[in-house]
């Protein structure tokens, strides 16, 4: 009988370590504050793969920028406006020796913002310059003022934010919570990030199990 207590004590102390194990809460990676840039696609915006001093786009195409706190490029918050040219420069006539540029802007959400700013609404705005111009050069004749650091890295639009540039925030990032016009992204559990428990939460619930059993076997043969 005390053998059999014994096992159920074990078992039970085994079980709650591992269910604490499943409420506990992630660690929440940091992320990084910054603005993000795209290039439009047929299905819809794709993280740029040059940055904007030198990507040239051409007449016709679409460029989008979102200031966001993202971990990295896999995870950062894209354009919420549609990648849409025709509805942005519908109103500017193509010019010879020159392009047309639909640049979209998002400044992203209050929970995204640095402390104490208030970020200005989206907006598009259609860009004609010159026919070997980048997209910083597109951007920059249509959102002045911009801001950059000593290692050309884009910190500010149209004067958003005031300050700061690229700093890291610990435990936040865009998507982790549901918020209007992102999409409704719901929080991460803390699974494999799949909805799937892990492999070590899984291994521990067998091992309870594997003890459980194993225990009960003992008492049995105590018994006899």
């Amino acid at each position: 009988m005390t053998v059999r207590r014994g096992a159920r004590a074990l078992g039970a102390l085994l079980l709650a370590g591992v269910l604490a194990g499943l409420g506990a809460a992630p660690a929440q990676a940091a992320g990084y504050r910054y603005w993000s840039f795209w290039d439009a696609t047929g299905s819809g915006w794709a993280y740029a793969t040059q940055g904007p001093s030198t990507a040239r786009p051409g007449d016709g195409d679409t460029v989008g920028f979102r200031f966001a706190v993202s971990e990295d490029s896999r995870d950062a918050a894209k354009p919420r406006a549609a990648a849409d040219f025709g509805a942005v420069c519908a109103g500017t006539p193509a010019e010879d020796g020159r392009k047309r540029i639909a640049v979209v802007l998002d400044f992203g959400t209050a929970a995204d913002a640095p402390e104490g700013e208030t970020p200005p609404a989206p907006r598009t705005a259609c860009a004609r310059v010159g026919g070997d111009a980048s997209a910083a050069e597109a951007l920059a004749a249509v959102a002045k003022p911009l801001r950059y650091d000593s290692a050309a890295l884009l910190c500010a639009i149209a004067g958003y934010p005031k300050s700061g540039c690229g700093e890291q925030v610990a435990g936040k990032k865009s998507g982790q919570t549901a918020s209007a016009g992102d999409g409704g992204k719901d929080e991460r559990k803390d699974d494999g990030g799949d909805g799937v428990p892990s492999a070590g939460l899984i291994g521990g619930v067998a091992a309870v199990v594997a003890l459980g059993a194993a225990a009960a076997w003992q008492a049995r043969r105590r018994r006899g």
